[in-house]
């Protein structure tokens, strides 16, 4: 079965939120780079300045890994860009964390949210820690951007109203459930690729990276395959304001 396009004709605004510096470019922002393109605006909010990804001493690596972020920003289209200082290597999942991605939906009012996976197992192995606890606690703060009872110095002190967002969506990979795609053939893809050559200096400390002009059209030529395209972006794709199914044909008597 063919995995149909994400409706993407129906998005404004997307709110793409993250652990680290890098972690929309290993494929996803060749998805923003059409979706800047057909003028639909993006956001970024990375959670920690990813001060714990390179042997430099901390501090130096947040200012150049927040610098790479920048000019792999700008490759794509992404002009609006809130980097937190929550520490990196050991976020840590709880309220704090979900009231500041809460504060940035109400802030940016998207219609799209798109988050990180929150399961332990990966296609690539254990996924990482930060990763998961991002993934969990976006989940959550989307559901919390709606509520005006939760978090509600945000709404009586900091004047901003409750917001809840049409789609919450992940990146997916060919056999692990995915339900939409974007496809990224051509000019997309190219940016996507230069979006994470941006990150040089990063990639530069990783012993054996592969190249992103190599790494990057291997992933999206397999999940390309799923779409019947050239390249595509996968995603697990979630309608927030759809009725819930709760009985399917087979579950009923």
């Amino acid at each position: 079965m063919t995995v149909p396009a994400l409706p993407e004709e129906s998005f404004q605004r997307v709110l793409c939120v993250v652990a680290h510096p890098d972690d929309m470019e290993y494929g996803t922002s060749a998805a923003v780079a059409r979706w800047t393109a057909r003028g639909i605006e993006v956001g970024y909010l990375l959670l920690t300045r990813g001060e714990a990804g390179m042997p430099n001493p901390p501090e130096e690596t947040a200012r150049l890994r927040v610098a790479e972020q920048r000019s792999a920003c700008a490759v794509v289209g992404v002009k609006h860009l809130t980097i937190l200082e929550h520490p990196d290597g050991v976020l840590l999942y709880g309220l704090d964390l979900r009231r500041d991605i809460c504060r940035e939906i109400r802030r940016f009012k998207p219609d799209v949210v798109l988050g990180t996976g929150y399961d332990i197992e990966a296609p690539w192995g254990f996924d990482q820690a930060d990763h998961r606890a991002a993934g969990l606690a976006t989940l959550d703060a989307v559901r919390d951007a709606g509520n005006r009872w939760v978090f509600p110095e945000q709404v009586d002190e900091e004047g901003l109203e409750p917001h809840s967002a049409r789609w919450f969506i992940v990146p997916g990979f060919p056999g692990s459930g995915a339900t939409h795609g974007v496809e990224v053939t051509g000019d997309p893809l190219r940016r996507g690729i230069a979006s994470l050559e941006a990150h040089a200096a990063y990639l530069a400390a990783l012993p054996d990276h592969p190249a992103p002009g190599d790494l990057i059209p291997k992933l999206t030529a397999m999940s390309g395959k799923a779409m019947g395209v050239e390249h595509a972006v996968l995603f697990r794709a979630h309608d927030l304001q759809a009725p819930p199914d709760l009985f399917s044909e087979t579950g009923q008597d």
